[in-house]
């Protein structure tokens, strides 16, 4: 498995890919922003509102690939922030195409993005994640730090309400 950051350029070449791997958490039940059924274009239409956050220099993305080159997951640092947080930015679209999780890909990208966040000059990082999921034990496997919980603050794409947590992580090289 490789992690790349791509540019907007390579994010529209594999616009088809990038929107499967969408597709597929969320027909897998992954609450990350959208509902079933997904309309049609949709994943499409969100990987190139990334490519213009890309372009703008509001995002980094950083892409998991098996060993044959497939993507198979990825993960978003959002940079624009207010100017009282120049040293703060968003973790956010966790996304792993279930024939690849559970074989560290999550990891990979966290481990990946936390380091060209701390290069870049950001020492504090948020994220939020379904209450009690598997990417919450990942954050928390992984050191990040448990601020609280909202019941009932977001959908899963069925529907159903679910309780979403807050974590921060300090970086420090």
């Amino acid at each position: 498995m490789r992690i790349e950051s791509w540019s907007p350029a390579e994010l529209l070449r594999r616009l088809p890919e990038l929107s499967e791997v969408l597709r597929d958490c969320v027909e897998g039940g992954a609450s990350v922003g959208f509902m079933l059924p997904l309309a049609p274009g949709r994943p499409e239409s969100f990987w190139r509102e990334v490519a213009q956050q890309l372009e703008g220099g509001e995002r980094q993305l950083f892409v998991a690939l098996d060993a044959s080159g497939a993507v198979v997951g990825t993960v978003s640092l959002l940079t624009a922030m207010p100017d009282n947080q120049p040293h703060r930015a968003d973790v956010a679209k966790m996304l792993v195409h279930r024939r690849a999780r559970r074989q560290g890909v999550a990891e990979a990208l966290l481990t990946r993005l936390e380091e060209d966040a701390w290069r870049m000059g950001k020492t504090t990082l948020v994220l939020d994640t379904v209450s009690g999921s598997a990417a919450a034990r990942l954050y928390e496997r992984l050191s990040w730090q448990r601020v609280g919980e909202i019941p009932a603050y977001a959908l899963m794409p069925d529907g159903t309400p679910c309780a979403t947590t807050y974590y921060y992580k300090h970086l420090n090289g």
